[in-house]
């Protein structure tokens, strides 16, 4: 019988110095992974659980750290403290285990919170959308600068080979997200805000309370919050806050403006230049496609010239930068068939990304879409099935739950009914046998959603051709 030890304490602006062996259940999850990379680097022992696998979570175990492939009370018994991710309920055997034993449990923005509060100048990136390539270009561009951050990137960055990295300047960047209020445990230096929009209506009750999350979110900053000044609700959410407000977009009373160059080449690859107030910076002409991306760089832009990085790196970083896994990710080509790969999973992600693909120059784009979570698929279906409707030919897989019980009775087919000329299939495999039986030579094949679509974009493209 395990005897139940002495309850520790935890101080939620450092790390106690007795803690020594920190337990993250789902430590292969993009939020999860880097954090424990950082405190492993710093000396920690680190172990963890997770039943999913993934490119994430074989980097954990190339560190040697110890992950276990069930969640079962043994696995936090040596453990400090416990870290979870926010899709772990509250009934999993490890957190009331732990509890049990009165281990520290601690959700993982909490952890963040911590982490970031060890850094003079934490940059925290939120919005609805964008927020883990803006993160990835401003990581790129405070490197090109020789500014060392650490950085916590919700998608894998390629001249990292991965998701984190950890430097030794007083610089920190990570992502700020919304949901479940998880962004209300930083203190940044500064904010950056995206954009506003309504999500995570399991949570949230509608816009109104989504915009007052982020109005807590930009009090929260230290120094200064950047907006964007095109996005009304954004604009909104720090109308009442003492706090530095700094913007930028394409309007000409932002601090830091775009002026998109209009060629015929510059269509789907965008060209812009880049002003602060009425000083024109530099010219930068992007790798990564599409309107949404020229505001990504602008938004990753801003922050890194107002937190001191070079015009000329500023520039450089950006024009070299080819994306992050899962946004807009090539795979291959073979026999002419392009496939690709994109985190995109609500309905405004999808059009900016399903608009840029119908520029290119494929004969047809062929979208597979994943839908993530009942609630969203259910709360927002009209406009999913409006921008499902802009490929040439749509396909539907079953609905990922994540972290929800299907309370609306909500199905694919309900959604596949108002997209016309869609097809639904209930797994991965007879979508690949679908797509693999109408791929054409000029063909984008495009999957999409934020839950494990990217293996059927792997199916396809494994047995293209043979």
């Amino acid at each position: 019988m395990i005897k139940k030890r002495e309850v520790i304490t935890l101080n939620y602006n450092r790390i106690d110095e007795h803690i020594k062996r920190i337990h993250f259940i789902g430590i292969g999850g993009s939020g999860m992974c880097p954090m424990a990379e950082i405190l492993f680097s710093q000396g920690y022992e680190i172990t963890g659980s997770d039943n999913f696998e993934s490119d994430t979570l074989q980097r954990i175990k190339s560190y040697g750290i110890k992950v276990f492939s069930e969640h079962k009370p043994e696995n936090v018994e040596k453990a400090h403290l416990v870290v979870y991710s926010a899709a772990i309920k509250q009934n999993n055997p490890e957190i009331v285990e732990a509890k049990r034993l009165g281990i520290p449990v601690i959700e993982r923005s909490v952890m963040l919170g911590v982490l970031s509060r060890y850094y003079e100048k934490s940059v925290a990136v939120s919005g609805t959308h964008g927020k883990t390539s803006t993160t990835a270009m401003i990581t790129e561009i405070l490197i090109k600068s020789n500014l060392d951050p650490s950085a916590i990137i919700g998608g894998k960055l390629p001249s990292l080979g991965g998701n984190s990295k950890i430097g030794k300047s007083e610089i920190m960047v990570c992502e700020a997200c919304e949901y479940v209020d998880s962004f209300l445990q930083l203190n940044p230096f500064i904010g950056l805000i995206l954009n506003v929009d309504i999500d995570h209506l399991d949570y949230f009750k509608d816009l109104d309370a989504i915009k007052r999350s982020f109005n807590k979110f930009a009090s929260r900053c230290t120094n200064a919050v950047i907006i964007n000044g095109d996005d009304q609700n954004s604009i909104d959410v720090v109308k009442d806050i003492d706090r530095k407000v700094i913007t930028f977009g394409f309007n000409e009373d932002c601090d830091y403006r775009a002026v998109p160059i209009e060629r015929e080449d510059t269509k789907v690859f965008k060209c812009f230049d880049f002003y602060y107030k009425n000083d024109k910076l530099c010219n930068i002409k992007l790798q990564t496609p599409g309107e949404h991306n020229l505001k990504n760089a602008l938004a990753a832009a801003a922050l890194a010239h107002y937190i001191g990085a070079d015009v000329e790196r500023i520039k450089e970083a950006l024009e070299e930068f080819k994306g992050v896994h899962r946004r807009f990710e090539i795979l291959g080509n073979k026999k002419g068939v392009i496939v690709a790969d994109d985190f995109a999973h609500h309905p405004t992600e999808l059009k900016a990304i399903l608009t840029s693909a119908m520029k290119m120059d494929f004969k047809r784009v062929i979208a597979v879409f994943q839908p993530h979570t009942f609630s969203r698929t259910y709360m927002l279906m009209n406009d999913f099935a409006n921008v499902l409707s802009i490929p040439d030919i749509t396909i539907l897989s079953e609905i990922l739950p994540v972290r929800e019980v299907n309370i609306y009775g909500v199905k694919t087919s309900d959604l596949s009914e108002k997209i016309p000329g869609s097809i639904w299939f209930n797994t991965f495999d007879e979508i690949t046998e679908y797509v693999l039986k109408i791929a054409k030579e000029g063909d984008l094949i495009l999957t999409l959603g934020g839950g494990n679509v990217y293996i059927c974009a792997n199916m396809i493209f494994d047995r293209l051709g043979g």
